[in-house]
Parts: C-alpha cells; sequence; structure tokens
C-alpha cells in the first residue's frame, strides 16, 4: 500500500492498495517515471477518513513518488522522488501570479474575493481565491479566522491586489507549515487583528474550530500511527503514548504503509510522564 495524497478539507488520506513494484509489473519490469502514465497499471485508492477518534495503526516504509490517481484508480511511479518526481509535479502557475498573467491566454474571469485569514497567534496573511470556494480555501489551508474584504471580477485584478498589500509590513501573502504547526495550542491575538480589520470594508467574517482542544503544542512527527485527534488544514494530530503529535500530511505522500505500528521511538511531551 501506498499513501498517494490527502485532503485538507474534510480531513482523509489516500491509499492506493497496489504494489510497490505494479508500475514495473505492467510494463514488463520497464517501466519509468516518464511512462507510467497510462490507466489500469496500479491499485484502488482507498479514502482512510481521519476524524477524531479513528486509530490509525501504519508502519511506514520507503518513499518514493506518489504518481498519480485516475478515474479512481492509482497509477503508480517508480522514481525516488518523493512526494512527486518531476514528471508528476504540477506547478500552479496562477499562485506566482502578482496581476501580469503567466498563462499564454487569461481564463480567470470569474468573481474573485480577497481575504484576509488569522494563524494564531498573530500571523496575518492576504490571499485570494474564486468567490464560490471562499470558505473551502480557508479550511484548507486551516485558518483560525478570516475576513472576506473584497469582490473583483477577475483573477488577474485580485491577484494585483495581493500582491499590493502583501507588500507591507504586517500581512503576509504565505503562511509555512511549521508557523501553523508553532501555533496549535494557541489563540488568535484578538487586538492585532481587530487592529487589521479596521483598515478594511469586510464584507463577511470567519471564526473556525478545529475541535482539536490542544493545552500544549504537538510536536512534530512524520507518522501514521496513534489516535487522531482532529485535523487543521494539512496538520493532522495524532495522540499516542500521552504525548502528542502533529504530521504535516504532505509529509506522508509517497510513502508505502503496512498495518502494523512501527515500534520506532518517539520524542514523549513532558505531560506524558504525569500520567
Amino acid at each position: 500500500m501506498q499513501i498517494v495524497g490527502y485532503d485538507s478539507r474534510d480531513a482523509g488520506l489516500l491509499v492506493s492498495r497496489g504494489d510497490a513494484n505494479d508500475a514495473n509489473d505492467a510494463a514488463g519490469g520497464d517501466a519509468t517515471a516518464g511512462d507510467s502514465d497510462a490507466p489500469g497499471n496500479g491499485g484502488d485508492v482507498t479514502y482512510l477518513d481521519l476524524t477524531p477518534g479513528t486509530e490509525l495503526d501504519y508502519a511506514l516504509g520507503e518513499r518514493r513518488c506518489a504518481g498519480t490517481v485516475h478515474e479512481g484508480t492509482h497509477v503508480p511511479c517508480d522514481a525516488p522522488e518523493a512526494p512527486y518526481c518531476d514528471a508528476h509535479s504540477h506547478v500552479w502557475v496562477c499562485a506566482r501570479c502578482t496581476g501580469t498573467c503567466l498563462k499564454d491566454e487569461m481564463d480567470c474571469y470569474e468573481d474573485h474575493a480577497v481575504y484576509l485569514a488569522a494563524f494564531a497567534p498573530d500571523r496575518f496573511k492576504v490571499g485570494v481565491t474564486r468567490l464560490w470556494r471562499l470558505e473551502t480555501r480557508l479550511r484548507e489551508q486551516g485558518a483560525d479566522r478570516a475576513a472576506h474584504v473584497r469582490t473583483v471580477e477577475n483573477g488577474r485584478i485580485a491577484r494585483e491586489i495581493e500582491a499590493g498589500l502583501a507588500d507591507g509590513s504586517d500581512l503576509v501573502d504565505r503562511v509555512r507549515v511549521p508557523t501553523k504547526r508553532a501555533g496549535l495550542a494557541a489563540e488568535v491575538d484578538d487586538r492585532a487583528w481587530a487592529a487589521l480589520l479596521d483598515r478594511f470594508d469586510v464584507t463577511e467574517r470567519f471564526d473556525f474550530d478545529y475541535g482539536l482542544d490542544l493545552a500544549e503544542r504537538p510536536m512534530a512527527e512524520t507518522m501514521a500511527a496513534g489516535t487522531v485527534v482532529g485535523t487543521k488544514g494539512r496538520l493532522l494530530v495524532l495522540e499516542r503514548g500521552g504525548s502528542t503529535y502533529a504530521v504535516d500530511m504532505r509529509d506522508l505522500v509517497g510513502y508505502e504503509v503496512a498495518e502494523g505500528r512501527t515500534d520506532r521511538d518517539l520524542q514523549s511531551s513532558l505531560g506524558a510522564f504525569g500520567e
């Protein structure tokens, strides 16, 4: 089995039931990253729900390219690069746009929302998304709070506004996973957030609760074994041995997994020794 994707909105992992050698077997032993895109040479993909209380019991093995998923079937790749090799990496050029279209032909002719997002305790981001995806996009990122501050007629205008706002000292256009993980047990700085919003005409406000209720910051780990506490964006929080761990689900993509918990030692929080 191989972890071949994740769902940061509804909380889940995509697991291929195919064998690690399916790519080679299907191509007579000569499959490469470049020629493994024909459907049907992998396994069925199972959606592993990560609702709180779910017990995970997977040991991580070797990691390689996760290939692709085509019509519900995993198309494997034996390239050693993970989570994806060059042939299976997809760069969304719109994410680099600052108002000058990077495509041969502009195609973002629909309403876009400009939003502000807060990540505890005090990291504030400006972003854009298609208007109908606003709440979904915020949940995918694991935002604690957010505000819709403007609607514009296309993505080019939205990106131009975003770039201008991100030029300031109090807004960024990207928040890295380690920063989000560091704020998992923290609260948003109410005063700083309110001061930021005072500068904008807010259309709609969002306040998200991911149900984690953490007393202390989870430790960073890469594992798929333990009791699911919950998820926040692409961060999966697991309880194991009296300690909590925060796993970046993207860091799991590409790993071969086998049922049966790994026996490797993990760093334990101080709280675990008081139980």
